[in-house]
């Protein structure tokens, strides 16, 4: 059932997504400075990719001076606009019946999208 939602994910919209997110990564890393944007980008890009099955962690040890930094820059370099685009997406697609279930997806997203330092994606 995973794979059939992952694909459905896919098609409709995900390609572009991660599309956006690997294109995002790649220039974040041409400078030093936004290497770890930019992985985090890769990360999003991968949890965009399949988000069915999955689930959003948060790391065990509390989060220090440099996690919270990275994610206050995050958020006002391109968290916020993809916390956006992941919500609007999801009122779209929760527009239809069959779309609730990519609206979900797109919701379980936001969080990661909005603060990535110190959360990660695994198997449910």
């Amino acid at each position: 059932m995973n794979l059939l939602g992952n694909l459905v994910f896919f098609v409709f919209g995900g390609f572009l997504i991660f599309l956006g997110y690997v294109l995002g990564g790649l220039l974040l890393c041409l400078t030093i400075v936004g290497i770890p944007l930019g992985y985090q980008c890769f990360k999003l890009a991968g949890a965009v990719l399949a988000p069915f099955g999955r689930e959003i962690y948060e790391v065990d040890q509390p989060p220090g001076v440099l996690t919270t930094l990275l994610n206050v820059l995050w958020i006002i370099l391109p968290g916020l606009e993809l916390a956006i685009m992941h919500l609007v997406l999801a009122a779209a697609f929760a527009l239809t019946i069959i779309g609730i279930p990519i609206a979900a997806q797109h919701v379980k997203l936001i969080p990661l999208a909005l603060l990535p330092f110190g959360r990660g994606m695994r198997d449910a």
